[in-house]
């Protein structure tokens, strides 16, 4: 089991930036992908970003490509998500999850490990 926690959300003015970290616990998530995902109010599931697990493939959603950087310190166990520019419209509860299959999949149904999620609030 993996134990994925978030943290690094909280209330940011438009035009501004956080940084959003997933720490892996238990079991260690080296071989395993790693993805962002954010829900809104009212809306599904939304994928913003993954990584392999050597870092070495990214691939992003066209909503946040140029805005938001994930990265990864295996050292660390832990997944970063930089976002900046940051929109009243990326107001929403923040996930990481993990795929132990390693592959770059943007449904949610591919991840087998979830977070509880941080919540981002975007003023204007």
């Amino acid at each position: 089991q993996v134990q994925l926690v978030e943290s690094g959300g909280g209330l940011v003015q438009a035009g501004g930036s956080l940084r959003l970290s997933c720490a892996a616990s238990g079991r260690t998530f080296n071989y395993y992908s790693t993805a962002w995902f954010r829900q809104a109010p009212g809306k599904e599931r939304e994928f913003l970003a993954v990584i392999t697990w050597t870092g070495g493939s990214i691939n992003y959603a066209d909503s946040v490509k140029g805005r938001f950087t994930i990265s990864r310190d295996n050292a660390k166990n832990t997944v970063y998500l930089q976002m900046s520019s940051l929109k009243r419209e990326d107001t929403a509860v923040y996930y990481c999850a993990a795929d132990s299959l390693n592959r770059l999949m943007m449904s949610p149904y591919a991840y087998d490990f979830w977070g509880q999620g941080t919540q981002v609030t975007v003023s204007s």
